[in-house]
C-alpha cells in the first residue's frame, strides 16, 4: 500500500523495484507524462515496440486484459500496459444502455490477479480527478463522491498511486531559470515567477512560452517587459484581469478585459463560469480576511491545491470591496446567468451590463 511522490517513485524504480498495478493522477499533467515515461523506461528500457502496449481508456476491451497481463515478452523482463484516461465516471463514449458501475465491475475483477511479468498503469491526462484535503491523513485524497476513488484505492491496496500536484509558481521559478540558463540565456527569479503566474503554473504552456522569449531575447536577459509583450494571456488571466478592475471600479481596465476576451456565444458558458469564479475568489478571500484567516490557510480550506496563488491574489485584490459590495456582485452575476440560460441574448451585451452594474454598486 502506498502513496508515492516523484522522489520516491524515482528511488523505487532506481531500485529495480515495481508495482503491478500504478495510478498515476494530478494537476501536473506533464508530471504525470513524465511519472509514466519513468516508470516504462525502468521497466521495459529500450524494447518499448515490443514490451508496451498503450490503450485508450474510453475505447479498450476490458475482456482482453486479462489475456494482456498474462502474456510473456522475449524482449523484456516486464510487460507493460498503460492505459490512459480511464475516467471511472464514465468509462466509455457511449453510456446508452451501460451502468459505469457494472464496467467498472469488469474492470476491477480484471485487475485481481496481475502476474509478476505485467505492470498495469493507469494514467490521467484528460480530465480532473476532484480533491479535497484529508486532515487526519495530511495529505489531499481523492473526494469519495469521485468514482475514480475506488480504481485509485485498488492500486493503492494492490500496488501504488501517484498524485501529481501542480506545482507552485516558487518551484516553478527556479526550474524555469534552469531551462533559461541550459536555453543560453537568463531570467530572474522574480520574471519567472511572473511567467509561470502568467500560464497558470501549466509546464507545457510555460515550455512554450520559455522557447518563444529565449529566441526573442537571443542571449540577453529576459525582461518583464519581454514577458508583457509576448507572452498570450490566457483566459484566466484575463478574467483576473476583469474581476480586479471590477474590485478596484477601474471602469477602463475592466471594459479592456472584456475586449481581449473574445466572447461568443459558442464560448460564453466557459467564459462566464470563469467571472463567476473569479468573483467567488474575491468573495472568499473577504470572508477570510475577515475571520483572521491567512491567505495560504484559505487556500487550503478552500480547495485551492497547487493554486495559493490564486488566493492571494483574490486577498490582494478585495481589499477595495466589503463582504457586502462583493455579494451584491454575486448577485448581479447570479440574474446574468438565469437571463443568458433562459433567453436568446446577446452574450457580451449582458456580461458588459453586468460589469456596468457592479461598478456601481460602490455608489
Amino acid at each position: 500500500m502506498a502513496y508515492l511522490n516523484i522522489k520516491e517513485l524515482e528511488a523505487e524504480l532506481k531500485k529495480g523495484s515495481f508495482r503491478r498495478i500504478y495510478y498515476i493522477f494530478g494537476g501536473d499533467k506533464a508530471g504525470v507524462e513524465t511519472a509514466t515515461r519513468k516508470i516504462v523506461k525502468a521497466a521495459v528500457g529500450g524494447n518499448e515496440e515490443f514490451a508496451l502496449t498503450k490503450l485508450d481508456g474510453k475505447r479498450f476491451d476490458i475482456s482482453q486484459l486479462e489475456e494482456l497481463v498474462g502474456q510473456f515478452n522475449m524482449m523484456s523482463e516486464y510487460n507493460c500496459i498503460l492505459i490512459n484516461d480511464y475516467n471511472c465516471e464514465k468509462p466509455r463514449e457511449d453510456m446508452r444502455g451501460k451502468k459505469a458501475e457494472d464496467i467498472n465491475k469488469t474492470l476491477f475483477s480484471a485487475l485481481k490477479n496481475i502476474p509478476d511479468q505485467s505492470i498495469v498503469i493507469f494514467n490521467v491526462t484528460g480530465f480532473d480527478v476532484e480533491m479535497q484535503w484529508d486532515y487526519k491523513a495530511k495529505r489531499n485524497v481523492i473526494k469519495s463522491k469521485d468514482k475514480n476513488k475506488k480504481l485509485a484505492d485498488f492500486a493503492d491496496k494492490n500496488g501504488a498511486v501517484c498524485e501529481m500536484p501542480i506545482k507552485t509558481p516558487q518551484d516553478l521559478s527556479r526550474i524555469i531559470t534552469n531551462k533559461a540558463a541550459a536555453g543560453g540565456g537568463a531570467i530572474s527569479l522574480n520574471n519567472a515567477r511572473i511567467l509561470a503566474e502568467l500560464c497558470l503554473c501549466d509546464e507545457l504552456v510555460i515550455n512554450s512560452e520559455l522557447d518563444k522569449l529565449l529566441a526573442y531575447a537571443a542571449g540577453r536577459e529576459i525582461t518583464a517587459e519581454m514577458i508583457d509583450e509576448l507572452v498570450s494571456r490566457r483566459s484566466d488571466m484575463t478574467v483576473y484581469k476583469l474581476s480586479a478592475a471590477v474590485a478596484s471600479f477601474d471602469a477602463k481596465s475592466a471594459f479592456e478585459a472584456i475586449d481581449e476576451m473574445n466572447i461568443t456565444k459558442d464560448n460564453r458558458t466557459l467564459v462566464f463560469h470563469a467571472i463567476f469564479s473569479s468573483f467567488n475568489d474575491l468573495y472568499r478571500a473577504a470572508c477570510a480576511k475577515k475571520s483572521g484567516i491567512s491567505a495560504d490557510r484559505a487556500a487550503e480550506d478552500f480547495g485551492y491545491f497547487g493554486r495559493a496563488f490564486v488566493m492571494r491574489n483574490a486577498f490582494s485584490s478585495s481589499s477595495g470591496m466589503s463582504i457586502e459590495m462583493l455579494r451584491k456582485c454575486i448577485i448581479i452575476l447570479r440574474d446574468t446567468a438565469v437571463k443568458m440560460n433562459s433567453t436568446a441574448c446577446e452574450p457580451r451585451y449582458e456580461i458588459e451590463q453586468a460589469v456596468t452594474r457592479m461598478l456601481k454598486v460602490k455608489r
